[in-house]
């Protein structure tokens, strides 16, 4: 099982596009997880309906077996650590962003604490124009 830590923006997009490339060349499904804290009113990585229906179209459109999960209150991080801990995970598929010649010593602390303490192997990628 691949995977994906889902934002409802051009990052999630880009891991959406490569954890179906993943899930397809090696021949298994897909977990996409678009979570949030629910500890703000709004939360713009957080899909809502309208995007919700259209990665589960594309998501049909791929052929690949998928579910797709988005718990509310629930830290990011820990939720996808956590799913990777299951045995048929596979590998984690996440967005990152672009950064600076001074940022780009450090990545984003979510991205980072994923790499770091990801027990399996982790696919940091980014939309196609950075």
């Amino acid at each position: 099982m691949i995977v994906i830590g889902y934002t409802a923006d051009q990052f999630g997009h880009a891991a959406l596009e490569h954890g179906i490339a993943e899930a397809k060349l090696r021949n298994t499904s897909l977990l996409v997880i678009n979570s949030t804290s629910g500890e703000s009113y709004v939360d713009s990585r957080f899909a809502s309906g309208t995007q919700v229906q259209d990665v589960e179209t594309r998501l049909a459109e791929c052929g690949v077996p998928f579910e797709l999960a988005q718990p509310v209150g629930v830290d990011a991080v820990e939720e996808l650590l956590t799913t990777m801990d299951r045995p048929e995970a596979e590998l984690l598929v996440v967005g990152i962003r672009h950064r600076s010649p001074v940022g780009k010593l450090l990545l984003g602390s979510v991205a980072q604490k994923l790499i770091l303490e990801c027990p399996k192997p982790v696919l940091a990628v980014k939309p196609s124009e950075f």
